[in-house]
């Protein structure tokens, strides 16, 4: 349930979600190395659709993948704090897991990420031999 301040309009609330939510991703750009990764890893895939001159469809499986992938990260990144923040510290066999299935879940999505990349791209690798 969200905290609503009675004292702020809609409109207010409204744009102070996009600016919270940009200081989310921000902090997880300057944090978590895996992020970059992917951010780097989609600006090349991006790069190689303009090249390749991909379809529409491509393109929109390429932007829901990579979508995707980010906003797993930033989940991930949301669970490894809390679980943190709780723990303070102190090792349980719970809070290992809450990670490791966060960072489970990202690793699931990338790996079916590449292979339908590898589906859109290798096609067009061949026709440009």
């Amino acid at each position: 349930m969200a905290c609503i301040d009675p004292f702020k309009s809609n409109g207010k609330r409204f744009f102070h979600s996009f600016v919270f939510a940009w200081q989310g991703i921000i902090s997880t750009v300057k944090s978590e190395r895996n992020f970059r990764i992917h951010l780097l890893a989609s600006v090349l895939v991006i790069i190689a659709g303009i090249y390749f001159r991909i379809s529409l469809l491509e393109w929109i499986i390429l932007f829901l993948l990579i979508g995707g992938i980010l906003a797993l990260e930033l989940i991930n990144t949301a669970i490894e704090c809390v679980v943190d923040l709780v723990m303070q510290k102190k090792y349980h066999p719970l809070a290992k897991t809450a990670k490791d299935v966060g960072a489970g879940a990202v690793l699931v999505y990338a790996i079916i990420s590449v292979i339908i990349g590898i589906l859109i791209f290798i096609p067009k690798l061949t026709i440009h031999q």
